[in-house]
């Protein structure tokens, strides 16, 4: 799931305790992100959008493009 900080609030990731990033970052389901999310800690952030790559253009070998 993918979460960010409420409004005011800074959320330290278990273990590491690093602050979530403002913009949102994906963690996993686990006991500590769900109940940080039920009492407010944390809220849904939208989904990243995926970042596709253009061909490369490089020919192989065999002279044909990859």
């Amino acid at each position: 799931m993918r979460v960010k900080p409420a409004e005011g609030r800074a959320v330290r990731w278990p273990g590491t305790l690093r602050l979530l990033e403002d913009t949102g970052e994906d963690v996993p389901e686990t006991a500590f992100w769900l109940r940080a999310k039920a009492t407010g800690d944390v809220i849904e952030a939208a989904a990243s959008p995926e970042v596709i790559e253009p061909a490369s253009g490089r020919k192989s070998a065999a002279g044909g493009k990859e």
